[in-house]
C-alpha cells in the first residue's frame, strides 16, 4: 500500500505489532480536528487502502480538505466488515453463486469468488407468530419457520460453507442490530497482510 501522506504508524502491544494510519500525522493544510467523525472514518479508510489506482492521493487530499457545502464527489469506501439482513443479503449470496458458476464455465477457479470483506448475514424478523400463550410457542414458531423457508435456509447454509469470511446467524437469535452489538461487532479489526 502507498503512504503518500506519511500517516503510517506502528502500535506495539505486548509482543504484537500493529500498523495503522494516524490522522494527526496528516500534515499542515488539513484541519482534521474539525472534520465530522463520519468523515474521519472515511479518511482513515482511504489512507489505509490507498494504492495509487483505486484510491489516489488527490482523492484523499480532497476528503481531508472537506468544506461543508463546497465539497462534492464520490468517496470510495472499503469496509472492514459487512452486516447483512436476510432480505438484502440473500440476493448478494445469489450474486456470488452466479459469479462462481460463470467463473467455472470460463474454466477458472470458482473458489476464488468470495466476499471482498468479511460478511455476516443475520436472519431476523422472519419468525411469524402462529403459536402463542404457551411455554413452547417460540420453539413451535421456529419449527414452522424452518418448514416455510427450508430452501432459503439450505441455500444460506451452503453459502456459509462455500464462501470464505461469510457467516449466517440463524432465525430466532434476535434482530440484526441486537445480534450485531451483542455478538458480532468489533471496535478494531486486525488483518494479517503480506
Amino acid at each position: 500500500m502507498t503512504n503518500s501522506f506519511g500517516t503510517a504508524s506502528i502500535l506495539e502491544v505486548g509482543n504484537e505489532t500493529y500498523h495503522f494510519h494516524d490522522l494527526t500525522r496528516l500534515g499542515a493544510g488539513f484541519d482534521v480536528e474539525s472534520l465530522p467523525y463520519s468523515l474521519k472514518i472515511l479518511l482513515e479508510n482511504q489512507l489505509r487502502t490507498e494504492d495509487g489506482v483505486n484510491i489516489q492521493a488527490d482523492e484523499i487530499e480532497s476528503l481531508a480538505a472537506w468544506v461543508p457545502e463546497q465539497s462534492s464527489g464520490e468517496v470510495l469506501f472499503s469496509p472492514a466488515r459487512v452486516l447483512l439482513q436476510d432480505f438484502t443479503g440473500v440476493p448478494a449470496v445469489v450474486d456470488l453463486a452466479v459469479m462462481r458458476e460463470a467463473m467455472e464455465s470460463l474454466g477458472g477457479d470458482a473458489d476464488r469468488i468470495n466476499p471482498l470483506s468479511p460478511a455476516d448475514l443475520v436472519i431476523d424478523h422472519s419468525v411469524m407468530v402462529d403459536f402463542f400463550g404457551s411455554s413452547n410457542a417460540l420453539e413451535k414458531n421456529t419449527q414452522r419457520e424452518y418448514a416455510r423457508n427450508g430452501e432459503r435456509y439450505e441455500f444460506l447454509r451452503w453459502g456459509q460453507q462455500a464462501f470464505n469470511d461469510f457467516r449466517v446467524v440463524p432465525p430466532s437469535t434476535g434482530i440484526v442490530h441486537q445480534v450485531n452489538i451483542e455478538y458480532l461487532a468489533s471496535v478494531v479489526f486486525s488483518t494479517i497482510r503480506d
